[in-house]
């Protein structure tokens, strides 16, 4: 393989353990537990509920506290489920499943800050918010390895939680009464050396019909969606079958790779064959063989940041006259590359619009752009894929 496949097994495993860090001169050891318990609604919830969920333990005869969590949840589903167990080599036992009560945006990864979009992928925990604006709420760690390579360059978005309240613009709500739960969990588990916490988000559950046949329905016209979903169903089947998280890694697409698992969807066959459909005509296009994936720094539009978000929104007004017919506004994810000379080359519209001639004006538009500041690497100019979002509007 041309690049180097980034593991994220370090962080969807859990293997490792980290030592706690000394409370200093007071004989006393770190604490994450006593931490979040100066915290009050932590330290009301865990008075309120730790007697019960040790109970509830014992009912199913689960050692508490559990050393190790895995939670998965299933959009279309709404459903969050909470695995624990005691040992890295134990399988994973489901303790309880929770009912997600809200939901924003549809089935599919999100790509973009704004788009209300519930991400879709392998995460895991990185914030315990003991303040939160919705009670208690847990961060993941979105966007990820392979967002940051096929979600918007500069807007992907963030702050995505697990939280209470019940309500919701892009994020996993439950209940007050369940995240009580959820967060002692985390935070015993945390305090006891697992500070990956695994969070895997699926668009459905692949064992149940209703769901596969509205998937099915959903991306028979969607080959990225398709594919995209494909991918999950890996991990998920993975760990229906061993009750052990699969190993996940990148490709060099920013696609994901379960355990080297294959798929039923070609992905070169399916780009090429989008090739073929649209208009001839002569484009931009460069073979470019030094493709950086990492750079000091990133290529600059003429005029900045600022004149990049403008020339954006000017260019998504003007695609408004382009869009098919009662579509009133559409979210067009285009990848492109800035040279090692700063032209912008080898324009495709990955989502968002199939309209062959709305497509083939807003590369059109786009190549006429102007040329960058390329990318930087070690000082020196290098070629970088970039991944853009135009959200063209239709007069209302």
């Amino acid at each position: 393989m041309k690049n180097l496949l980034v593991s994220l097994t370090l962080l969807l495993s859990c293997n490792i353990i980290f030592a706690q860090p000394s409370a200093g001169n007071t004989g006393t050891s770190f604490s994450f537990i006593n931490y979040q318990k100066t915290f009050p609604r932590p330290s009301e919830a865990i008075e309120r509920k730790e007697d019960t969920l040790q109970k509830q333990f014992e009912e199913k005869k689960l050692v508490w506290p559990a050393k190790y969590i895995y939670i998965r949840s299933f959009k279309y589903d709404s459903q969050l489920e909470v695995w624990v167990k005691q040992d890295i080599k134990d399988k994973f036992k489901l303790f309880k499943t929770y009912k997600v009560c809200a939901l924003a945006g549809s089935l599919g990864p999100k790509r973009m800050q704004g788009d209300y979009q519930v991400p879709e992928g392998f995460y895991y925990i990185n914030i315990f918010n003991p303040t939160s604006n919705y009670y208690l709420s847990l961060g993941i760690n979105y966007p990820n390895a392979s967002d940051k390579v096929l979600s918007d360059s500069l807007r992907p978005g963030g702050d995505i939680f697990i939280h209470g309240s019940c309500v919701t613009v892009g994020c996993i709500p439950i209940t007050d009464e369940q995240i009580d739960e959820l967060y002692i969990l985390a935070a015993h588990a945390k305090d006891q050396g697992q500070d990956f916490i695994p969070v895997h988000i699926f668009p459905i559950r692949y064992n149940k019909d209703r769901s596969v046949k509205y998937l099915e329905n959903l991306s028979k016209n969607d080959a990225s969606l398709k594919r995209f979903a494909s991918r999950l169903e890996d991990a998920f089947k993975y760990f229906e079958k061993n009750k052990q998280l699969p190993v996940i890694m990148i490709g060099e697409k920013g696609e994901y790779i379960v355990n080297e698992a294959t798929t039923s969807v070609d992905d070169d066959l399916v780009i090429n064959e989008q090739d073929i459909k649209r208009p001839p005509r002569e484009r931009r296009t460069r073979k470019i063989d030094d493709l950086a994936d990492a750079v000091h720094q990133w290529p600059q539009f003429p005029g900045g940041g600022d004149a990049f978000m403008k020339y954006l929104d000017d260019l998504g007004k003007d695609m408004g006259d382009y869009l098919p017919s009662g579509v009133k506004k559409a979210y067009v994810q285009v990848e492109f590359i800035v040279d090692k000379d700063g032209v912008p080359v080898n324009f495709k519209v990955l989502k968002g619009i199939t309209d062959e001639d709305f497509i083939e004006e807003l590369i059109k538009r786009m190549e006429n752009m102007g040329t960058w500041q390329p990318a930087l690497l070690h000082g020196k100019p290098v070629a970088k894929k970039l991944i853009q979002t135009v959200t063209a509007v239709g007069p209302y």
